[in-house]
Parts: C-alpha cells; sequence; structure tokens
C-alpha cells in the first residue's frame, strides 16, 4: 500500500533555499526511519540537485515526500530550462555543480536507492531520487506507480490526496480531492484515504465509492475516483464523482475516463461503475482539476516506459493551474 503524502515545494532562487530543504529532507528521513548513513546519502542528493537548480535552471524546484509505508523519501528536481544537452556526460562522475559536497548528478545516481531522469532542451528537465531504509523488502509487483501531489499558493497542507495497492498485476487507485483547500479539504480527502486503505483490492470500485460518500458525510465532502486496473486482463474498471479525471495513454491511444457529478459525503447518484481497455504500452494517469484538463499526450509519450513519477512531475510542471492543490498520479506496467 503506498498511500501518499503531499510534495512540499522548495523553488531555488538562492543558495539559502537548498539549506532549508536539507533540513526539510533531516525531518522526513527521521519520519521514514532512515539511518544515520542513509539520512546523510540523502543531504547529499538534496544539496546536489538543489544547487545544481540554483546554478544553472530557470524557475528550478526541489519537491520533497516522505513514504513512511515505504521507508523512504523522495526528491524531485523540476525546472523549465534550459534543458541537458549530453545528458550521458552530465551523469559522469566529476562533471560537478562545483563546491558541493559530491560530484553532481552522477553523485545523485550513485547516492539514490533509485534514480531517473528526463530532459528536453529547452524546455527543462526533471529529476526523481528516491533513498530508503535498507529494512525495506524489495517490491515484487507487476506495476509501477507515482505521484505529484502540491498544496495550493500559500497552504501549508494539500487538499488532495491518493493512494495506491498493488498485488501482482492488479492495482487500486484512489485520487480524492477534498472540496476547496486547506485543512478540511485534506481532512475530507484523508478521510477517503482511509477507507480505501481497509481494502482495497476486494472492493469493487462502486462499492467503494458508496463506502466513501457515507464517510465522508462528516467532512466538507470530496470529488473521489477509485479505479481497480488488471495488467493480465488489460482492463481498467472506475467509478466516481466529482471532478476527479483519468486518462490511458500511450504511443497510438489516448482515452479519457470521467466521474460522475456530485460530491462524496454530500449528493451523488448511485454510482456506475466503466470497464475500459488498458493497451499493453499505455500508463493509467489519473488527476484532479489542480491540473488543467486538455494537456497533450505527446507530453508524456518520451517518459512512457520509465519511473511513472517522472511523467507526473512533467504534468505537473507544465499543467498546474497554479490556483488550487493539484495532483497527478500515473500507474503503468513494468517491463
Amino acid at each position: 500500500m503506498i498511500l501518499g503524502q503531499f510534495h512540499e515545494a522548495f523553488p531555488m532562487g538562492d543558495a539559502s533555499r537548498v539549506g532549508e530543504a536539507r533540513r526539510h529532507a533531516a525531518d522526513l528521513a527521521q519520519a521514514c526511519g532512515l539511518d544515520e548513513v542513509e539520512a546523510g546519502r540523502l543531504a547529499i542528493v538534496v544539496t546536489e540537485l538543489g544547487t545544481n537548480l540554483v546554478r544553472h535552471a530557470r524557475e528550478g524546484r526541489l519537491l520533497l515526500s516522505a513514504r513512511p509505508d515505504r521507508a523512504e523519501v523522495e526528491v524531485i528536481s523540476i525546472d523549465e530550462g534550459p534543458g541537458i544537452h549530453d545528458v550521458e556526460r552530465s551523469l559522469d562522475d566529476g562533471f560537478s555543480t562545483g563546491g558541493t559536497p559530491g560530484t553532481g548528478l552522477g553523485a545523485v545516481r550513485r547516492l539514490a536507492d533509485h534514480f531517473d531522469l528526463h530532459s528536453d532542451v529547452p524546455r527543462g528537465t526533471v529529476i526523481v531520487a528516491r533513498v530508503r531504509s535498507a529494512s525495506q523488502p524489495a517490491d515484487t509487483s507487476a506495476l509501477s506507480a507515482g505521484a505529484v501531489s502540491l498544496a495550493a499558493p500559500g497552504e501549508r497542507v494539500c487538499g488532495d490526496g491518493w493512494g495506491f495497492a498493488l498485488e501482482g498485476t492488479r492495482a487500486a487507485v484512489m485520487v480524492a480531492d477534498g472540496l476547496g483547500h486547506g485543512p478540511d479539504a485534506a481532512e475530507a480527502s484523508r478521510e477517503a484515504l482511509e477507507c480505501f486503505a481497509a481494502a482495497p483490492l476486494r472492493t469493487a470500485p462502486r462499492e467503494m465509492l458508496q463506502q466513501a460518500h457515507a464517510r465522508l458525510r462528516s467532512t466538507r465532502g470530496a470529488a473521489v475516483m477509485v479505479l481497480h486496473a488488471d495488467a493480465a486482463q488489460g482492463t481498467v474498471r472506475s467509478a466516481g464523482a466529482g471532478n476527479v479525471m483519468a486518462r490511458l495513454v500511450s504511443g497510438v491511444a489516448d482515452r479519457t475516463l470521467l466521474c460522475q457529478h456530485g460530491t462524496a459525503g454530500i449528493t451523488i447518484r448511485t454510482p456506475e461503475e466503466t470497464s475500459t481497455p488498458w493497451p499493453p504500452h499505455a500508463i493509467l494517469v489519473v488527476f484532479t482539476d489542480g491540473i488543467e484538463t486538455r494537456w497533450k499526450a505527446e507530453e508524456v509519450i518520451p517518459v512512457l516506459g520509465r519511473d511513472p513519477t517522472l511523467a507526473a512531475a512533467v504534468l505537473a510542471r507544465d499543467y498546474c493551474r497554479g490556483r488550487d492543490d493539484a495532483t497527478v498520479a500515473v500507474l503503468r506496467r513494468k517491463d
């Protein structure tokens, strides 16, 4: 089970923000149970990526999030240019941002337990790095999932919530968007995710939506979408209420999955469940209304076979409306 926490964003406008991000990463490391050596590796990863953004990027940001259920901390580096002309050379040890404790992106790749990078000249670069506890067991699922979740400007908490349950070739996904933003919206989405966590793969999407609707009656309510994806059968079953949407995107297909009108916890019609074919190389993208609806499918084509968080981060960078909580959750088959 992966119950997502939102990403704290650190704009890298000057070098002082690198230290701020590193201190926050230390708190996340403690929350995830990383030992001293692992926390030290995380500190270098944050320093290298942050310094790189300060010195070389436009509109650079570090996004940090804890995954206590996986005993790992995720660091995402996002910028809006100029991009990396020679990615392979940039990953060589010795190709440094200069004056930093490691040796640039090569050190990040070596020190992180997981590393992936996508760069487009001149649009910019997205990097995903994770440091996890050595006590964490290996992931045996045939599916890979990732997400980016950002709080509305000026808010300290995010009103969106997301979760994945992965088992073999099957996955259950929920994305919830509490009405408005701030603590009350976060409470609504948290209640929805706690309902989801009880039996995510054993409860059909329409039944899960009904259970969430009942549980959210004491909150301000939320838009909720629940999906079951089965890679072996090649299907995605879904049910939802409100303004959460999903798309199945591959190099040759783009299919939209919509929710019914309504708000879980306030008023919804009897939930309807739909079944949609899941093409072999398609990714499933689920997103809240903080992301523009009409994003271009070709934006994610270069990262279809990569870490799903790369696709989520590209969409969050390029299509975030910038006035509300925004979440993108992505699921794909492993190669």
